[in-house]
């Protein structure tokens, strides 16, 4: 649990383990009830990475970000229950109305590519560059998959959050402002995106956070212009460029396209390169008989699939990269936390200290006023 997380006592009113062994047809009924019952007072949000027998509760589908956006326009809801983990969460806490109340079904629904940069690390990180550097002229740059602390850090320091659809624009942002970013938690969007922006190899070392200044020289941290973070999404690190010389080889003319937050290797092998909107935004406008690979979270994909039978959409890769953290919710968890909330005693409840939210609030208000969040669609990385 991050510090940046609150979690109401759990209700022994209602204890979970009973909902274990529930058959699916009762804990589906028992969720349609306590919607039902909860009405207008009650938002789920579902991300597109969760599993099908979930997601088909949500009232909201979108990527983390989106979901927070709107969920923040409701003008009825009073309870928030997020099918994603915790860093979403968080966001939606910060962005929500005071009086709205966010829960997450499952408190061990983390993001192993958040906690590869916590608010220790990184403050430590930066004191050490300090030594090094003028930080006045480093601008702290955190992917939207990162804890609500972090967050509150750039915000502190004047710096910014970015999501995979609109990381250029914010490195745009940042480097009209200072000389240098400080890219977290994710290298492989950091790098993708400012090598497409023309930034050189050379001029964005690794900084690696169990190794002094980072496993770098200071001349090296003298010459960069984005300093990497060495963290990454353990679902889209599976990729490799063997898997797209793979389909090519058996499916001549076939469109591999993936997320920025593939590899570089992989990214220089793909046809098209961009965020989960902008991935399902192109294969809805793909011509029927097309066919495709695409590197992203297998229920997405599945759920993509089933979606256009007139296409052929195939997962790129031969193993299973599902976010298993994500999956940790469940029917029974929604069903738990739902009538939790019915009964008057909620569970998991999602809150973000104050000092923390302001701040955090400032970073992503940086970011809102970009003109890019108007289009979800657009792509970090260019097309090959």
């Amino acid at each position: 649990m991050t510090s940046s997380l609150l979690a109401e006592p759990v209700s022994a009113s209602l204890p979970f383990d009973p909902y274990r062994g529930l058959p699916d047809d009762e804990l589906e009924a028992r969720i349609r009830l306590a919607k039902e019952r909860l009405g207008d007072s009650l938002l789920i949000l579902g991300h597109h990475y969760q599993q099908d027998p979930v997601i088909r509760f949500a009232d909201l589908r979108g990527d983390s970000l989106r979901l927070s956006q709107l969920a923040a326009r409701s003008e009825t809801c009073k309870s928030i229950v997020f099918c994603g983990v915790h860093f979403m969460a968080e966001t939606a806490d910060v962005l929500s109305r005071p009086e709205v109340e966010v829960y997450l079904p499952d408190l061990s629904a983390g993001c192993s590519m958040a906690d590869m940069a916590d608010l220790d690390a990184v403050e430590s990180a930066w004191s050490d560059l300090a030594e090094v550097l003028d930080t006045s002229d480093l601008m702290p740059v955190t992917y939207i998959n990162s804890t609500a602390d972090l967050k509150a850090f750039c915000g502190r320091h004047g710096g910014i959050v970015c999501t995979s659809s609109n990381a250029r624009e914010v490195l745009d942002w940042a480097f009209a402002r200072r000389k240098r970013a400080l890219f977290f938690p994710d290298q492989h969007l950091g790098r993708n995106t400012a090598r497409a922006m023309g930034v050189h190899l050379s001029e964005m070392p690794v900084w690696d956070p169990r190794l002094p200044l980072g496993g770098n020289t200071p001349e090296a941290l003298n010459a960069s212009r984005v300093i990497l973070w060495k963290g990454h999404c353990s679902v889209h690190q599976m990729f490799k460029p063997a898997h797209v010389a793979q389909f090519r080889r058996q499916f001549p003319g076939i469109k591999i396209l993936i997320h920025p937050e593939c590899m570089m290797e992989v990214v220089d092998q793909a046809d098209i390169v961009g965020s989960t909107e902008f991935i399902l935004k192109t294969i809805e406008q793909a011509p029927a008989g097309s066919s495709w690979a695409i590197g992203t979270e297998l229920h997405l994909v599945h759920r993509l699939a089933a979606a256009h039978p007139d296409k052929a959409i195939h997962f790129l890769s031969p193993m299973v990269c599902m976010c298993a953290t994500m999956y940790r919710i469940d029917l029974p968890h929604l069903a738990w936390c739902l009538e939790n909330l019915v009964q008057g005693t909620p569970v998991n409840r999602i809150k973000v200290p104050p000092e923390t939210a302001h701040h955090a609030r400032a970073a992503l208000d940086r970011m809102l006023a970009l003109k890019s969040l108007a289009t979800p669609e657009s792509s970090s990385v260019p097309a090959r």
